[in-house]
């Protein structure tokens, strides 16, 4: 498997998901530990996909979390806590994902809280157009709890000892990954891996470790309801 110039991997992202059409708006995740790359990636595609002449509709996991009451329940420092308190998944597909599924209203909020201030967001609800594609990025995407609710996945797949020496340079985290200060993002990142394999449900996974040269090491088809299967990988080139 060969790595692509960056601009390459966006333009056949683009088109791959600009050509689905299922009379509706599609739902695509990008998933990925913290750092991965997902917001850049999702922020990205969204002109693209207009270039293509497909609404894009950008929203972020970010805005469905819970107060800080909630998220630190089992502590600041829990790996439970972080994958299982984090976020509001009923906010999430209650005024998201569902209304643009089957049947949906395509009336969605993009987002209900904001965990700087730790308040609700009074956001406008908005109509979307029917050959939409939301672009979502976000932790723990192929979660059971939401797996069903997506037409498209992305997993990017990049490995602790990079993805946290990110995390020191953005967020000021520690830069070994054992340290003390990253045990409930890490560990909570294990939890998910362990008990979800998103590598093997995704409709693309992209080793994005080097930011400049993505590899896509597994594709498969887009979800679009059909019964999820184990990721078929290509073989080596």
């Amino acid at each position: 498997m060969t790595a692509i110039p960056r601009q390459a991997l966006l333009q056949e992202l683009s088109s791959w998901i600009a050509d689905l059409e299922i009379g509706r708006p599609i739902r695509f995740g990008i998933d990925g530990v913290d750092a991965s790359g997902k917001t850049t990636l999702a922020d990205e595609l969204v002109p693209s996909l207009q270039s293509l002449g497909r609404p894009a509709v950008r929203a972020s996991i970010d805005g469905f979390h819970r107060p800080r009451s909630e998220r630190y329940q089992l502590g600041r420092q829990s790996p439970e806590g972080y994958y299982r308190d984090s976020f509001n998944l009923e906010m999430l597909i209650g005024r998201l994902l569902a209304p643009l599924g089957p049947g949906g209203s395509r009336r969605i909020v993009r987002a209900v809280f904001d965990y700087r201030l730790d308040a609700a967001v009074d956001l406008l609800e908005e109509s979307v157009e029917r050959n939409a594609i939301l672009v979502f990025d976000g932790v723990f995407l192929h979660r059971p709890e939401l797996i069903r609710y997506w037409d498209a996945t992305i997993y990017l797949d990049v490995p602790f000892d990079i993805s946290v020496l990110r995390s020191t340079h953005r967020d000021g985290w520690p830069p070994e990954v054992d340290a003390v200060e990253n045990r409930r993002y890490v560990e909570g990142q294990r939890i998910y891996l362990r008990e979800c394999n998103p590598r093997a449900l995704a409709s693309v996974v992209i080793d994005n470790a080097d930011l400049d040269a993505p590899v896509m090491t597994g594709v498969r088809a887009p979800f679009l309801h059909r019964r999820i299967t184990p990721l078929e990988f290509p073989d080596p080139d």
